[in-house]
């Protein structure tokens, strides 16, 4: 298990955690690869901060506008952090700022690689306007199975005096990406079960809220059942009534579980009955 005992700074406050590195050493791709020598995508999570990948360059007078590269962390997991380390060269630190300047960093829980695609993802992180450090490092706590890191320079888009603007080239040198390999627990030692409820089995890695409950329950760890009359995602269905005494709907499936009240019939008791007489 490669895992990193890490110490970030919050709001004035020190705080630390222990997640594994749950990047080191799967399968990264990128948009495209310059013609240097060992640019291969992996090299930022091969763990050796020597090799980097790099890219073609972006920018306005590059073939490119955009840039991304990824990393498959083989299923879905549970992130915290996310780190990166950017190629420096003496005394080109600024540039190197420069070029590192406005990227985004996406997570997602499909395999994306479209423009459009990438920018629907959960957005975790958008740089700007001031330069950003070489070694950077951002809290990051979502769930998904792809982080993607992404830069452009575009056409008729103005960017600050200091962004570098042509020849813009990505070398990524070292990428971790923190958190629990299983998304269905938290804690600072990946040992504590997401609540019963939690939709997916999946929660915040540090404090174990949901993201968002399955059908039929609420509240911020999901363990308060839909109101009187109410069902579904986020308890948004009111019942369709006519269950039998009288009843309340299922608060997950809207269902009447004693079944219809006389003259009606249906998966919700929504259909009344037509009586023939002869």
């Amino acid at each position: 298990m490669n895992c990193i005992n890490c110490v970030f700074h919050v709001a004035g406050l020190f705080a630390a955690f222990a997640y594994e590195d749950i990047s080191y050493q799967k399968v990264a791709t990128q948009s495209h690869t310059s013609t240097s020598v060992n640019s291969d995508a992996r090299n930022a999570v091969d763990g050796n901060i020597k090799t980097c990948m790099k890219t073609e360059d972006i920018g306005l007078t590059s073939k490119h506008r955009t840039v991304w590269w990824k990393v498959d962390l083989g299923e879905v997991n549970n992130i915290y952090s996310i780190h990166i380390q950017f190629k420096n060269y003496d005394g080109d630190l600024v540039r190197q700022r420069g070029r590192f300047a406005g990227f985004s960093l996406y997570v997602s829980d499909t395999d994306v690689s479209s423009i459009s695609e990438i920018k629907s993802s959960t957005l975790c992180y958008k740089d700007g306007p001031q330069l950003p450090p070489l070694n950077f490092t951002t809290i990051c706590t979502e769930k998904g199975r792809y982080v993607i890191y992404y830069n452009e320079r575009l056409d008729r888009v103005i960017y600050p005096a200091i962004y570098q603007k042509q020849n813009v080239y990505s070398e990524l040198c070292k990428v971790i990406v923190q958190g629990c390999k299983n998304a269905s627990v938290y804690g600072s030692n990946c040992d504590t079960p997401c609540p019963t409820n939690c939709k997916d089995s999946t929660c915040h890695i540090q404090s174990g809220t949901c993201f968002t409950c399955k059908p039929g329950w609420t509240g911020t760890y999901c363990n308060t059942q839909c109101g009187k009359g109410w069902f579904g995602l986020n308890c948004s269905q009111h019942c369709v009534g006519h269950c039998k005494y009288n009843m309340s709907c299922n608060h997950a499936t809207g269902q009447c579980d004693e079944g219809c009240a006389a003259g009606w019939t249906g998966t919700t008791c929504d259909k009344g009955r037509f009586c023939h007489f002869t």
